[in-house]
């Protein structure tokens, strides 16, 4: 497993790298201080399997890296780290793109499970932002869908960071049919993978179960 951490200081991105190294053994953990040393990076290495993309950054914000990333590396989930955690921001950076948003305050645990979350194809959000309320204090509802019933089950387990086995077992489907109900669901919302439905299906207000 290859992570990217980009993080212009030194002692954060070290940190952030011994807690990586707590996800499983074969982990290789590449760092960047600026957005250009990521873009190298990235185009270097196009194996990666997760980025860790910090906010403030001093080339560019996160946020203008993160829709950069999302253009040439489409595929490449990110995580988003902030040092406060702030609801609007949050809800940019999902709408960028990202795969999840976390706080630099998270205890490792945390921290390693938003990791899991992320390259299991879920979507993690922290645990004080997981209302996802609007300013006014309403959550967004879902739009009129197409979906029929078993496919937002899919999706709802897809948002929970389930793989297709697990789905398979949970809901009593074959893998087969898993699959033809994830493609049905990336139909529907005009996304090429499922971790762009994940980020899709946020945005327009389905919830991983854990925040409902």
């Amino acid at each position: 497993m290859k992570i990217l951490v980009v993080d212009d200081h030194a002692l954060v991105r070290e940190g952030l790298c011994q807690v990586l190294q707590g996800i499983e053994q074969e982990v290789e953990v590449l760092q960047a201080g600026t957005c250009a040393q990521a873009f190298d990076l990235a185009r270097a290495n196009l194996d990666l399997d997760l980025m860790l993309l910090d906010y403030h950054l001093p080339d560019m914000t996160g946020l203008q890296a993160l829709r950069i990333f999302g253009l040439r590396h489409p595929d490449l989930p990110v995580l988003m780290l902030s040092a406060t955690a702030d609801l609007e921001l949050m809800r940019m950076v999902l709408q960028a793109g990202a795969s999840g948003f976390a706080t630099k305050s998270s205890v490792s645990a945390e921290l390693v499970a938003a990791v899991r979350q992320v390259l299991a194809g879920g979507l993690y959000l922290p645990q004080e932002l997981r209302s996802l309320s609007s300013p006014g204090g309403e959550t967004p509802e879902k739009p009129a869908s197409v979906l029929t019933q078993r496919q937002e089950s899919v999706l709802q387990l897809l948002l929970d960071g389930r793989s297709n086995s697990e789905i398979s077992a949970s809901i009593g489907i074959s893998q087969e049919t898993v699959k033809t109900h994830i493609a049905a669901i990336l139909r529907h919302f005009e996304v090429q993978n499922r971790t762009q439905a994940v980020v899709a299906a946020a945005r327009a207000g389905f919830l991983p179960s854990s925040s409902l």
